[in-house]
């Protein structure tokens, strides 16, 4: 599949994480989790793209327009622990948007199908999420499996 890079791009405050060479954005308010849920995500194997700040950018395909994530230069590779400091992390190599978890006091229950949310253009899907203390990590993993792009 050919790609041809568009001079559209963005950086988003949000943390991204690859997981399976699919990006996982996770967007939320300053204290909302992201950097916690993205260390737990590491933790099950995913690899950081960005803490708090992500690259997007639009690129054209043979099929439809994708939105690839990667880190920002200035924060590549770090982590704001809070009450820790700064940590650094191997970093992921770019890899499509698949879907968006949206930090949030309130989500349904069961949801059927997940939003979208517009990003340069195209539509990716995002869930409102919360994060809680019950398993975290793997309910974003799995919510990832369920209402995230496969044909990325």
């Amino acid at each position: 599949m050919s790609k041809t890079l568009s001079p559209e791009t963005l950086v988003m405050q949000a943390s991204a994480v690859a997981i399976e060479g699919r990006a996982l954005l996770i967007e939320g308010e300053p204290g909302s989790g992201k950097s916690s849920l993205t260390l737990a995500l590491i933790e099950r194997g995913a690899q950081l793209i960005g803490d708090d700040g992500v690259t997007l950018t639009r690129v054209e395909t043979d099929k439809d327009p994708q939105i690839i994530a990667s880190p920002p230069p200035n924060i590549e590779g770090l982590i704001e622990v809070r009450g820790v400091g700064l940590a650094r992390f191997p970093v992921a190599p770019p890899c499509p948007v698949a879907l968006i978890l949206q930090l949030t006091d309130m989500s349904e229950r069961l949801p059927d199908l997940a939003d979208t949310s517009a990003i340069l253009g195209c539509n990716i899907p995002a869930l409102p999420f919360t994060p809680g203390t019950i398993a975290p990590a793997q309910r974003a993993r799995i919510a990832l499996e369920i209402h995230g792009i496969f044909d990325v």
